[in-house]
């Protein structure tokens, strides 16, 4: 057993967050549509929690940011901050995401996510609990690199899920 975040998980293996990265710039590729680093980290951190509600386990050992912009992570970032706010563009091929076993979850966030542009999902993840209680003591015009704690992340969607399951 590990403990991230504070909350016990099975041990299995993790993907690193730039795995499941390119399977969502691959996704927008196929469909001819666009995703800029910010929208990236937003559909990153749907992932994380949608997949820690429904298969009770995180994706990504990565931590989630309370970044300025709504959830992020720091080497993914990185990775794609040469592309600024513009669409990234990169190939991806089809071989290098096959490992992914997660790909219902993946396609089901980029199903529901996926159509909001970077500015929307910005502000749906500025109204939600996680990224509020991570930047409760910074500013709302202050760089803070605080954590989203993962045992957060998975109570909020999982009360989420309840509520439209029950409501």
């Amino acid at each position: 057993m590990i403990v991230i975040g504070g909350v016990a998980m099975i041990k299995q293996k993790l993907y690193p967050a730039s795995l499941i990265a390119k399977y969502f710039i691959w996704k927008a590729a196929r469909e001819g549509k666009g995703i800029s680093n910010k929208k990236l980290q937003k559909l990153l951190y749907y992932a994380q929690a949608w997949n820690l509600v429904l298969n009770d386990k995180p994706l990504f050992k990565d931590n989630i940011e309370a970044w300025i912009h709504g959830p992020a992570i720091w080497s993914v970032y990185q990775e794609y901050k040469n592309f600024g706010f513009n669409d990234i563009v990169i190939d991806v091929k089809e071989s290098e995401i096959a490992d992914i076993k997660e790909k219902d979850v993946l396609d089901n966030v980029w199903g529901v996510y996926g159509k909001y542009d970077a500015q929307y999902l910005e502000v749906l993840t500025h109204a939600e609990e996680p990224w509020q209680k991570a930047r409760e003591s910074v500013d709302e015009s202050s760089i803070s690199r605080n954590v989203i704690p993962i045992g957060l992340i998975k109570s909020f969607y999982k009360k989420k899920l309840n509520h439209a399951s029950h409501g």
